[in-house]
């Protein structure tokens, strides 16, 4: 197997987990469920930005990957707290 089918089988699985994320962040049966999906749909992009960065040797896509996933992490805690407390000052 060459390097462009494993990185193509590779953005194909990645694309279809996005999918499976999404359809459980809009029908997620619980909030707990919903920050999980979230958390992990940021994940996959990170990896997906990831993986473009090593196929095009650009390192702009690594400091946008850092940054998304940053983001993820302080968007998870405060929608777990949120919902964990009853409220943002809980």
């Amino acid at each position: 197997m060459t390097v462009d089918v494993l990185f193509t089988a590779a953005v194909v699985w990645l694309v279809v987990l996005m999918f499976v994320c999404g359809g459980l962040l809009i029908y997620g049966p619980r909030p707990g469920t919903r920050i999980v999906a979230l958390d992990t749909l940021v994940l996959v992009l990170v990896a997906l930005l990831v993986l473009y960065a090593a196929a095009e040797g650009r390192t702009f896509f690594l400091d946008a990957a850092l940054m998304l996933s940053l983001l993820g992490f302080v968007a998870t805690v405060a929608a777990a707290r949120y919902y964990g407390d009853g409220g943002p000052f809980g």
